[in-house]
């Protein structure tokens, strides 16, 4: 659906994007991750034609972004921006008129979500009278009311109190499970794994790792599992891992391990079992979020 290719952004003397090329499949929740200043809002802002490269370019369904395409992606963008003097009734009809709705259509469509969210008497009510989480979700029902084939995210969680990130969480599956292409921006690790089918990692300007999530955890599996076992055994002249840590537990003993070149799971358990009963041994297998923490070091 969105394909980013070789952009560059400056603002005075900081490059906010240096040669960032990405690929977003139709139908996918893409991760677009990063730390604070990695440059993920700069890119963002170029997609929804609120900036322009300084090199580059983005092209949608294959044509280069033009004004057209304005009307086919929701943007929820970090700092909002309601009206807050206004009452909100009349700003989502406002906001979906500007989107291409008829007003008797957004009234349509803002009824149905307002009462799928538990708004229904929030219409008279002004931005300034509600709280951050309340504005919120007014500004998620802004985002998508006119169902735009993609969808823009940039921190979708941020102020929500952990019911209603759950509840914002739901209708972001929802909407991608009804044919919605979904960017997902953010800082916080959390989701991304329940969220997420692909993920591009931005640090300082730079794209610095791109693909599926499970491609990206296979990628950096290291052989190291955890191990219970019954009882303590010596380890000094075990040929077939190393021990990384311990600590004893009631049933007996639990062990972090890392397999030694050439060995294999079995080979660790039958070494074991002679010493040992054995009550677990799994992997461990890397989170996107151990993944983002080592690479950001790896370049800083």
């Amino acid at each position: 659906m969105l394909k980013v290719s070789h952009i560059v952004k400056e603002y005075a003397k900081h490059r906010a994007l240096d040669d960032v090329s990405l690929e977003v499949e139709t139908g996918t929740i893409f991760g677009l991750l990063g730390p604070n200043g990695a440059g993920k809002t700069s890119l963002i802002r170029i997609i929804n034609q609120i900036t322009g490269p300084d090199e580059g370019e983005v092209f949608f369904h294959g044509e280069k972004l033009n004004q057209n395409h304005i009307n086919k992606i929701g943007y929820l963008p970090e700092e909002r921006g309601l009206y807050k003097k206004m009452e909100i009734g009349e700003q989502m009809l406002y906001l979906a008129q500007l989107k291409g709705l008829s007003r008797t259509e957004a009234a349509k469509r803002i009824k149905f979500w307002f009462e799928k969210m538990g708004m229904q008497d929030w219409w008279k009510k002004k931005v300034e009278d509600l709280s951050k989480g309340m504005q919120q979700k007014v500004q998620f029902v802004a985002t998508v009311l006119h169902e735009p084939e993609l969808i823009i995210l940039d921190e979708p969680f941020s102020g929500f109190d952990p019911v209603n990130a759950e509840i914002i969480k739901d209708e972001i599956l929802e909407l991608n499970k009804k044919g919605s292409t979904i960017i997902f921006s953010t800082h916080r690790m959390e989701s991304v794994e329940l969220l997420c089918n692909h993920i591009a990692l931005l640090n300082k300007s730079h794209k610095i790792l791109d693909g599926s999530v499970k491609s990206i955890k296979n990628a950096y599996r290291n052989n190291t599992f955890y191990l219970e076992t019954t009882k303590s055994f010596d380890i000094a002249n075990l040929k077939t891992f190393e021990l990384l840590n311990s600590e004893k537990s009631d049933e007996g003993e639990k062990i972090k391990i890392k397999l030694k070149d050439g060995f294999s799971t079995n080979d660790v358990l039958s070494e074991l079992i002679p010493l040992t009963g054995i009550n677990y041994l799994e992997e461990v297998i890397p989170t996107i979020n151990d993944i983002f923490i080592e690479k950001v070091k790896q370049l800083n």
